[in-house]
């Protein structure tokens, strides 16, 4: 091969594609290691013969991620309002505001007026105790299971947890809260069955080494038939403390989820992310007199040091308890006659394009652990079933779900202003059925 057609020749230097203006500007925003792999990778392509030379910039930018990030963005249409697997609660524009003025210097942990250090995380709790109005004091750790933890441990480390057999539940991907305790050096006092369990059951159990006695709200399965169970205010006054477990963080009774426990009862754990529609965060809450107390304990123990909240996440904590209503419970509250509404016309405009494409009935869940029993009415697209991977696959990323054959397009969990994104996404992908 003679030097006139060695294709080496006619490859771009990497300095003359990396001084490109396109391509500048995305080593400012993904760094210049990232960018510099993708000029070299088109590159090769020339020398492989795959690649017109004056098409190495244009093959290094359609290349590069969107971000320096190597998450998706995913539109949820699986009708799941709390999907572990898509992150749980989406942020409120509120709370992602308040994300990026935290990601800069801010005054965290500093007393602005007086110059000293100021109490980390004292906006985000004093808008969860206005959220709560009955508790009269809280901390914040990074997970509802890290409050967990944390109580036991500060509480019941090398002493007993009374707690019923039937609330012994697995959280998740093999997790399990008799494992989560007894790894804290604590020990469980199990009373009542599997599917029974009386107020006398906890009372026989109690004695000097009882640390307290523990209610684990069964959020991810439900029990029918012959059962029982204790109220948290009937174990009140069995003469230790009571930690109520209510995992969803549902700070106040919801209509739609009558048997969901909230917050306003005694000494609380609950997660963040969850009904309560934040970021990632385990929430402990007391009321006046022994829940505040205890609550102030735990926060001095070392292990709250660990166990502590990033600035990013009392950030938009705040914001989100403060702020308008969260995406979830937008969600929540959707109206199904809107929802029928957005999905045949969402239908029709498909159907207009060639899209076998219909507008069913359909049922959404909380997901996230949270009121395992409530469906909530919800219309759907149904599209072949082909579209589910491929939609998957696509960009922007959509997560249906297959049921029946078909691949359904549920719209509780998506706002409405998701709507051209979902159309476009469905157009842009093909499908043979």
């Amino acid at each position: 091969m003679g030097e006139a057609a060695d294709p080496r020749r006619a490859v771009p230097r990497t300095d003359v594609v990396l001084g490109d203006p396109a391509v500048a500007d995305a080593q400012r925003r993904l760094g210049r290691a990232v960018v510099k792999r993708a000029v070299a990778a088109a590159q090769q392509r020339v020398r492989a013969g795959e690649l017109d030379p004056a098409g190495v910039v244009g093959a290094a930018l359609e290349a590069l991620p969107a971000t320096a990030c190597g998450l998706r963005p995913v539109l949820n249409a699986t009708g799941v309002l709390l999907h572990t697997n898509l992150g749980r609660a989406p942020l409120s524009a509120a709370a992602m505001a308040a994300i990026e003025l935290a990601a800069g210097t801010c005054d965290v942990e500093l007393d602005l007026a007086s110059g000293e250090r100021g109490r980390r995380g004292r906006g985000a709790v004093d808008a969860l105790l206005a959220a709560v109005p009955g508790a009269a004091d809280a901390h914040l750790v990074n997970n509802g299971a890290a409050a967990l933890a944390l109580t036991a441990t500060g509480l019941a480390a090398g002493r007993e947890i009374v707690i019923a057999r039937g609330e012994l539940v697995e959280i998740g991907d093999g997790f399990r809260i008799p494992d989560l305790l007894t790894a804290t050096g604590a020990r469980l006092r199990e009373v009542g069955t599997t599917n029974r369990v009386r107020r006398e059951d906890y009372a026989g159990a109690i004695g000097p080494d009882t640390a307290f006695v523990l209610k684990v709200h069964p959020a991810n399965f439900v029990i029918t038939g012959f059962t029982s169970s204790v109220p948290v205010a009937e174990l009140a006054g069995l003469g230790v403390p009571v930690v109520a477990d209510i995992g969803s963080g549902l700070l106040a009774p919801h209509p739609l989820l009558p048997d969901e426990p909230d917050a306003a009862t005694a000494l609380v754990t609950a997660s963040g992310d969850k009904l309560l529609g934040g970021p990632q965060a385990g929430l402990l809450l007391g009321g006046p007199g022994a829940g505040a107390a205890l609550v102030a304990r735990l926060r001095r123990h070392p292990l709250a040091r660990a166990l502590r909240v990033d600035k990013l996440t009392l950030a938009a904590f705040e914001a989100t308890v403060r702020g308008p209503s969260s995406p979830t419970a937008r969600a929540l509250g959707a109206d199904p006659g809107e929802l029928r509404e957005r999905a045949h016309a969402l239908a029709a405009k498909l159907a207009a394009h060639g899209v076998e494409a219909a507008a069913v009935e359909s049922a959404a869940a909380v997901g996230g652990g949270g009121a395992p029993a409530v469906t909530l009415p919800s219309a759907a697209i149904a599209l072949p079933e082909c579209y589910a991977t491929a939609l998957r696959t696509g960009t922007p990323a959509v997560l249906g779900r297959i049921e029946r054959g078909r691949c359904l397009l549920d719209l509780r969990a998506l706002p409405a202003e998701a709507d051209d994104a979902l159309l476009g996404a469905v157009l842009a992908v093909p499908c043979t059925s």
